[in-house]
C-alpha cells in the first residue's frame, strides 16, 4: 500500500524540468535562439490529471517565459469514442492561459484519435492552439513540421518533410510516438516526442511494465543522439492505465535552440 501511495503521489507531481541546448543546422542568419518548452501526454481525465493540477503546471511552464510551447498529443484519456466530448472541456480554460510569443503548436495523440479526434482539435482551437496534422509551419526562426501519430496509423513523413522542404527556417519535427526516428532524413536534425511516458511505471531490476515502443527502450525517454539526428522524448505529465508513477516522474523538456557554431 505504501509504494502504491508512493506512485500515486508521483504521478500528481510537478513535473521535473529538463534543460538542453541544441544547435540546429540552417539557423537563419542573425536570428536569436529559441527558448521552447516541449510537453506531452496530459491525459485529462484521471486521478492524476485534472483541471487544478494541469492549471498548476501551466504556471509553471508560464513562469520559464517560453518563446514556442510545443505539445506532442494525448490530451485525452482513455478509449471511449466519445471520451473528448466528456473530458476535454476541463483542459480548455488551462491551455489557453499558455503565454509564449511564438504562439503554441500541438500535434494529435493515439489516445485523441481514439476518442474523438475532431473534437479534440476544436476544443484546441477554442485555447488558441495550432494542430498540425502533417503539415508545416514557420514559428520565428524555425520551420515546424507536425506529423501525425504513427501508432495509431495517422503518420505522413513524406508529406509533411515536403511542406517542411518549402519553408524557411532550421527544421524541427514534433510527432506523438518516437518510432518515426530512424526514417528521418539527414536533411532534418531534430524530432520531438512523448507516447511513452518514460515507461510510467519503471521497477528496480526489472524495468517498465510494459513497452510501447517497437524498438523497445531505444527511444524510451530523454535526449537520444544517434548520428546527425538528435530525438528528445518526454516523459509527459499524466499517466494512461492506471493514475501511478515509479521511477518515471511527469516532466517538460526546456530547449534552448540556436545555430550550429562554427569551430575557430
Amino acid at each position: 500500500m505504501a509504494i502504491l501511495t508512493y506512485a500515486f503521489a508521483e504521478a500528481r507531481h510537478d513535473p521535473v524540468v529538463r534543460t538542453a541546448r541544441i544547435a540546429l543546422p540552417g539557423w537563419p542568419a542573425g536570428a536569436a535562439p529559441v527558448r521552447m518548452v516541449l510537453i506531452s501526454d496530459i491525459h485529462i481525465g484521471t486521478a492524476a490529471m485534472d483541471a487544478a493540477r494541469l492549471d498548476r503546471i501551466v504556471m509553471q511552464i508560464d513562469a520559464l517565459r517560453p518563446d514556442l510551447v510545443l505539445i506532442a498529443g494525448d490530451f485525452i484519456f482513455g478509449h471511449d469514442p466519445r471520451g473528448a466530448e466528456r473530458l476535454g472541456p476541463a483542459m480548455v480554460a488551462p491551455l489557453s492561459r499558455l503565454r509564449a510569443r511564438l504562439g503554441v503548436v500541438a500535434v494529435m495523440g493515439n489516445h485523441d484519435n481514439w476518442t474523438g479526434a475532431a473534437t479534440v482539435r476544436a476544443q484546441l482551437a477554442s485555447a488558441g492552439i495550432i494542430v498540425l496534422e502533417n503539415q508545416a509551419i514557420v514559428r520565428g526562426p524555425l520551420a515546424l513540421g507536425g506529423v501525425g501519430d504513427d501508432f495509431s496509423g495517422h503518420a505522413d513523413l513524406p508529406a509533411t518533410l515536403a511542406a517542411l522542404r518549402r519553408l524557411p527556417g532550421a527544421r524541427v519535427l514534433l510527432t506523438h510516438s518516437p518510432d518515426l526516428a530512424p526514417m528521418l532524413p539527414d536533411d532534418t536534425t531534430l524530432l520531438l516526442a512523448g507516447h511513452t511516458h518514460c515507461g510510467q511505471v519503471v521497477l528496480p531490476l526489472f524495468g517498465p511494465l510494459s513497452e510501447v515502443s517497437r524498438y523497445g527502450n531505444r527511444f524510451r525517454c530523454g535526449l537520444i543522439v544517434e548520428g546527425s539526428h538528435i530525438i528528445v522524448v518526454t516523459g509527459g505529465l499524466g499517466a494512461s492505465g492506471v493514475s501511478l508513477r515509479l521511477g518515471a516522474p511527469p516532466d517538460l523538456w526546456l530547449l534552448t535552440l540556436g545555430p550550429k557554431v562554427s569551430a575557430p
